[in-house]
This record gives structure tokens, sequence and C-alpha cells, in this order.
């Protein structure tokens, strides 16, 4: 705000110069008539500043007051808000709370009304029961009336209840002989079921044994067939090696007689000679490459010689 207003006094001060200085001709005034003047118009224009700064600073006042009156109403609107909400806030809670009593009463009254109905049902229900108890009393005074002539008749019993005790140990004992023979038939039946399984198991087994036993079998054939394949084949062999040893030793002849012709050849027989075949041949390789690079060279030379006397001769 100081800023503001010392740029409006500025602006203000440079109005009033340029408004109090116009272009003047009169320069023929002396300086003392131009400083007393100059000093007026000062005078103007602080009296004029101070006008205005006190113009400028009671409408400051009236502006900071409308403010506060201003911030005072927001303040008041913000709690007239503020309550406003909060009155919001309550009735919906309460609309809230009386809308889940409604719905739990709601809830509560389809639940009497089952109730109700299902009670209802329950009575409606034993109605129908009792007038079938009644029925089956009806039809049941005829075996009471039996019953009463029994006990005249029969010295063994004296009152009706005996006669229904009997027949309730009757009953009993005919049930228990049916649930022992029931228990035996499930017995029978579990060992009927354990003997086709161990029946069932052992046939697999048998079958298992049996397919094993032609499965050796036919390998025991194969065995055989090979068998007989490589005594054949042995006996072959056997042949065969006897006519390959004899072949074999005369090879080895034939490679040591070469071997020693080789060796005379080389060092008129003298030097040291060696058993095996396989050196004895690497020995013959060696005199036979020597002898082709000889055979080699003396071509070489008569193709020269050769090539020297055609030259001659031309």
């Amino acid at each position: 705000m100081a800023l503001n207003l010392e740029d409006y006094f500025k602006t203000t001060f440079e109005d009033k110069l340029l408004v109090k200085m116009p272009e003047r001709e009169d320069d023929h005034l002396t300086p003392a008539t131009r400083l007393l003047e100059k000093r007026r118009e000062m005078q103007e224009v602080e009296q004029a500043l101070a006008a205005q700064k006190e113009e400028f600073q009671m409408k400051m006042e009236s502006l900071q007051q409308r403010r506060e009156e201003l911030e005072r109403k927001e303040y008041s609107l913000k709690e007239h808000l503020l309550k406003f909400d909060h009155f919001l806030k309550e009735n919906d809670a309460k609309r809230t709370r009386a809308m889940k009593k409604a719905s739990e009463e709601n809830d509560l009254k389809k639940v009497k009304e089952r109730e109700i109905y299902r009670l209802k049902d329950e009575s409606d229900a034993y109605l129908v029961a009792r007038e079938d108890v009644r029925a089956k009393l009806d039809k049941l005074v005829v075996y009471q009336k039996y019953l009463e002539k029994v006990i005249e008749s029969a010295e063994e019993f004296h009152e009706i209840r005996e006669i229904l005790s009997r027949h309730d140990t009757l009953t009993s004992t005919y049930q228990d002989l049916l649930d022992r023979d029931h228990l035996n038939q499930e017995k029978v039946e579990k060992e009927k079921s354990r003997l086709s399984k161990y029946t069932e198991d052992k046939n697999n087994e048998i079958l298992g044994y049996n397919n094993q036993l032609s499965g050796l079998q036919t390998r025991f054939d194969k065995a055989q067939s090979k068998a007989a394949f490589w005594e054949s084949k042995w006996t072959h062999i056997k042949n065969t090696a006897a006519s390959k040893t004899l072949e074999l030793g005369k090879i080895k002849m034939a490679t040591h007689n070469l071997y020693l012709l080789v060796m005379n050849r080389q060092r008129g027989g003298v030097g040291e000679t060696v058993e095996e075949t396989a050196d004895q041949l690497d020995k013959i390789q060696v005199f036979i490459q020597d002898l082709n690079k000889i055979t080699e060279e003396i071509k070489r030379s008569d193709v020269a010689t050769t090539s020297l006397a055609a030259t001659s001769s031309h």
C-alpha cells in the first residue's frame, strides 16, 4: 500500500508541475522574480499534494472500513453456512435413522407375518393330524374290543397292556432277528465279494504268469535260434580263420623275403634286421620311396641331357 501511495503522489506531483509550468514567453523576468514564482508554484503544488494526500487517506480509511465490514459479513456468512451445514447433517442423520428404523420395523413386520403364516400352517396341520388321529382311533376301536374278548377268553393275560407288552417283546425280538439276519447277509455278501475279488486277483496273477511264461518261451526260442545262428557263424569264422591264417603266413613269408632283398640292396646285407612284419613293411616302403626318387632324378637328368643334345645340334 505504501508503494501505491508513493506512486500516486509522484504521478500527481508530475501532473501539477506539467500543468503549472507551461511554456512562457516572459524571459525578461529577473532571476529573483523567477525564484519567487517557483516558490509560489511549489507551495501551491505542496498544498495540492497535501489535499490529495488527505483525500486519499480518507478514501483508504473508508476502504479499510468497508473491508472490515465485508470481513465481518463474510465471517458471519461462514458461521451461518457452518450452522446450516450442521443442520443439514443432523437432518440427514435423523432421516437415515428414521429410514433405518422404518426398514427394521418393516423387516420385523415381515418376520412376524411369516411367523403368523407358519403358525397358521402348523395349526392347520395339527387340525388335520387330529382328524387323522380321530379316524385312526375310530378304526382301532375294533382292535380294542377284540383285545377285550381275548382277555376274557385267555387265562395268561389279565389286562390289555400285558398283551401289548408281549406284542412289543415279540416285535422287538423279531426285529432283532431281522437285524441279525441282515448283518449275516451283509457278512455273507462281503465274504462273497472278497472271494470273488481274491479269485479275480489270482486269475489275473495266473494270467500274468502265463504271459510271462509265454514271453520267456518266446525269448527262449529266439535265444535257441540265435545260438544256432552263432554256432554256424562260429564254424564259418573258424573255417575262415584257418584260411586267413594260411594266407597271413604266406604274406609274412613274402614280406620277409622282400625285406631281405631290400636289405641286401641297401647295405649288402649288413645291418640290424627286424622281425616284426609291420616294421619290415615300413622299411620296404622307405626303400621304394627312395627308389622312386632316384628314378625320377634319373628321368629328369635324361630329359635335361636330351634337351641339351638337341640344342647343341641346332
